[in-house]
């Protein structure tokens, strides 16, 4: 389907453009990749010109088709990524938006449209896999606070974080869907140990989080205790829905970099080379289109995405893989000794997509279930 833009988004989309036009050239250069207190800086400084010019809050605060015009403009201007700023502003943040009581937007928001405070999530737990509602962090209720224990996995930024989302079983005895809350949790909060994993590209972005007894206000807690697995899937919706739209502008970007390459080097005269370079034309266009209808539902929808998103996470993960397998082939062994690393950096992190944001076999399940109709398995 072709989104159809009404004409004060086409607007919005021109001043955007001329604004970073401006902006860009006068931005500091962007920090090691492993100075992750650098990065922070670096990327609240980048959300703080965002609010300075109006464009903070447009994550949650706009329509979905505004959205992805900012998310499309950005990428292709090679504007900074969210990066520190990931689960705050298109996760946490459009959480809270949509779930949270006034009081709870008024405290959290504005810090993070702001580019004030950094959050991270804690979701994943070694012992629960892919199988989210496995998690076993517990937190039991002790008067206005919730009293947490528990190990969480893959905490995305948790060592620059000053808020975590955090995944707790509130009722162990309920049927496992149904005994989650959603939690923000400070992360100052004593009981908190958190140690940083460093992954296969390179930089630590994510770390392991030890919970000893830390209490949390139930005030902070998002949505009606025990009810935190709906609120869940609001915040995966966004994760799948829409997170992802700068990415697939950038691969498509990658793509033409790769065709021209190809001319360059003599491979473009490899008709089966050229017929794959077409194809994954052909892949990530449809990706596109998917990301507006997506983008269309979830503004019938009144903000929120569908279930689409996860049909678009499941074939962009398995898209992204192959176009760097295809680069691979398109810049032979010089690809892997390029002077930054930028090819192979990006084909490692390429591996981690059909993991990230839920497994490809959690998005078939879904797709299977909640799209399909299919019966669950037993």
């Amino acid at each position: 389907m072709e989104l159809t833009y009404a004409p004060e988004e086409e607007e919005f989309r021109a001043r955007l453009r001329e604004w970073l036009a401006k902006t860009l050239p006068d931005l500091p250069a962007r920090p090691d990749p492993l100075d992750w207190p650098g990065r922070r800086a670096y990327d609240l400084g980048w959300q703080r010109r965002l609010y300075d010019a109006g464009y903070g809050a447009v994550h949650w605060d706009a329509s979905p088709a505004v959205r992805l015009i900012f998310l499309e403009e950005t990428e292709r201007a090679g504007a900074p990524y969210v990066g520190a700023n990931f689960v705050g502003l298109l996760h946490a943040g459009p959480t809270i938006a949509a779930e949270g009581t006034d009081e709870q937007r008024a405290r959290w928001l504005p810090p993070v449209v702001r580019g004030d405070e950094v959050w991270c999530q804690g979701f994943s737990e070694p012992e629960a896999g892919s199988d989210l509602a496995a998690l076993r962090t517990r937190a039991v209720r002790d008067g206005d606070d919730y009293v947490v224990t528990g190990h969480k996995i893959w905490t995305s930024h948790a060592e620059i974080a000053d808020w975590c989302e955090l995944l707790v079983r509130t009722d162990p005895k309920a049927p496992r869907h149904r005994g989650i809350s959603w939690l923000a949790m400070p992360m100052d909060a004593p009981g908190i140990t958190v140690r940083p994993l460093r992954t296969l590209v390179g930089p630590a972005e994510f770390a392991e989080v030890f919970l000893d007894g830390v209490r949390v206000p139930v005030a902070n807690r998002v949505g009606a205790e025990h009810d935190g697995w709906r609120v869940t899937m609001v915040t995966l919706s966004f994760e799948r829905g829409t997170a992802f739209v700068g990415e697939v502008v950038a691969c498509r970007r990658t793509l033409g970099e790769l065709a021209r390459v190809a001319r360059a080097n003599g491979r473009w005269d490899d008709p089966v080379l050229r017929r794959r370079l077409g194809r994954l034309n052909a892949e990530f266009t449809a990706l596109w289109r998917l990301i507006q209808r997506n983008v269309g539902a979830a503004r019938d929808a009144g903000g929120v995405p569908d279930g689409g998103g996860s049909v678009f996470k499941l074939r962009y993960s398995q898209a992204r893989q192959e176009l760097y397998d295809a680069a691979a082939e398109v810049l032979g062994p010089s690809g892997a000794l390029d002077a930054d690393q930028r090819w192979t950096a990006d084909r490692l992190s390429s591996l981690s997509y059909t993991i990230a944001a839920g497994t490809s076999q959690i998005q078939r399940d879904i797709i299977a279930e909640r799209i399909l109709g299919l019966p669950k398995g037993r």
